[in-house]
């Protein structure tokens, strides 16, 4: 999921997964987000008259390759990993309904609740480490995840007056909603990317923050402030990581371990099932809603954080690190994010789960895979060219030089 600039959200864009140098993460945002190159030094011998030409047409034809190859350069590591976390949340989404009647079924989502976020968001923060804040980024930042913010709001507000019936419904832009929080918690967590680059324990700080908004009642439900503090310090792990401890998850062992572990997870779910609730996984809520001591809340906390932290792990050892069939559709995980939203609310307005064949063992696996296929088509290009207005608009206009997808 990582890559080497912050140009759209994590999950999304084409433009965001180009292949970083060496110096720069295997995983951040775009390329466009990062440093200018330095101008070459006056001592540097210049190239022949002869050379010059050759050199110019080499570029013209690389610079016409790569407007032919959009995935040029990509890392397909990081674009197999955005889409197949994608699918975690889907499949963690359209599974919840089926949860209450089944305690294995509970306990598997129990499993993809207790990684796929942090996953997520710790890919995030690798694909935000050329975040600098300069005046085009921050343009870009805007641009690819404020606008789109407002833009799906609104529409989603307006599908809820229709589907469930309330005519009333507030155009809340401080309360996002469903799973738009994230949006909301990137733009913010992007935009504070040089402080935790500049801190001296970054992650320390970030934990710190963490904890004391786990034990914070008061913290409110504006633009989901809880769950943003919660989860900043993925974000800042992500931050931190190097290309190189991605790659210590390439070793033999622990590639081996790693199903062994989610088997082992997936045991203490279905322990944990009858005696945890699952509300813990939304991370909405401090200590105190969920009737236990402060001291307990926070080692609450840090064991959730540390499990999904070894889970994320395990995760991304499976990926694979070369292309593969669904490598492309990495590039479109932001509009299944923002689109599967509507899927999920309709799912939940109009009885999708009424059928009686829905009670029975084997229809989890037909939503999982039902809900596999949805995440998947939501990522094909077909549907990025026919919501690209609305997840990806041009605002060019609000910025003096140009701050849309041509900035």
């Amino acid at each position: 999921m990582p890559h080497a600039g912050p140009d759209r959200v994590t999950m999304p864009s084409a433009r965001e997964n180009s292949a970083p140098a060496r110096a720069s993460p295997a995983a951040g945002p775009g390329t466009r987000d990062r440093p200018e190159s330095p101008q070459p030094e006056a001592s540097q011998p210049a190239p022949s008259q002869s050379e010059a030409p050759q050199s110019t047409a080499a570029r013209t034809g690389e610079a016409r390759t790569e407007e032919k190859r959009p995935d040029a350069g990509r890392d397909p590591f990081l674009d197999n990993a955005k889409y197949l976390t994608i699918l975690c949340v889907g499949v963690g989404h359209f599974l919840e309904p089926l949860t209450y009647d089944s305690r294995l079924t509970q306990a598997l989502y129990f499993v993809i609740y207790a990684f796929h976020m942090p996953a997520f968001i710790l890919v995030s923060g690798h694909l935000s480490r050329g975040y600098t804040g300069t005046p085009r980024q921050v343009a870009r930042l805007v641009t690819g995840i404020a606008v789109p913010y407002v833009t799906v709001q609104f529409c989603y507000t307006l599908f809820m007056r229709w589907a469930a019936e309330d005519p009333d419904r507030e155009f809340a832009f401080n309360r996002p909603g469903f799973a738009l929080w994230f949006l909301v918690a990137l733009f913010l967590w992007r935009l504070t990317t040089p402080l935790w680059r500049n801190l001296r324990c970054p992650l320390t700080v970030s934990l710190g923050i963490a904890a004391a908004a786990s034990v914070t009642p008061s913290m409110g439900e504006d633009f989901s402030l809880m769950r943003m503090l919660q989860y900043l310090p993925f974000f800042v792990l992500g931050l931190r990581l190097e290309p190189e401890h991605f790659g210590l998850l390439t070793r033999r062992p622990v590639r081996l371990a790693a199903l062994p572990v989610f088997a082992a997870a997936l045991l203490c779910a279905y322990w944990a099932v009858p005696r945890m609730d699952p509300g813990w996984f939304g991370r909405t809520k401090s200590a105190a809603e969920f009737g236990v001591p402060t001291w307990a809340g926070v080692v609450m906390f840090l064991a959730m954080s540390t499990a999904a932290v070894v889970l994320s792990a395990c995760f991304l050892a499976l990926v694979p690190r070369h292309r593969t069939w669904f490598t492309a559709l990495g590039a479109g995980t932001l509009y299944a994010y923002l689109l599967h939203i509507f899927l999920v609310k309709s799912s939940r307005e109009f009885d999708w789960y009424e059928p009686q064949w829905l009670r029975e063992p084997a229809s989890v696996v037909v939503v999982v895979l039902l809900a596999s296929a949805v995440m998947t088509v939501l990522c094909t290009p077909v549907v990025r060219r026919l919501f690209r207005y609305v997840v990806e608009p041009r605002a060019d206009w609000l910025f003096r030089s140009g701050g849309g997808r041509k900035a």
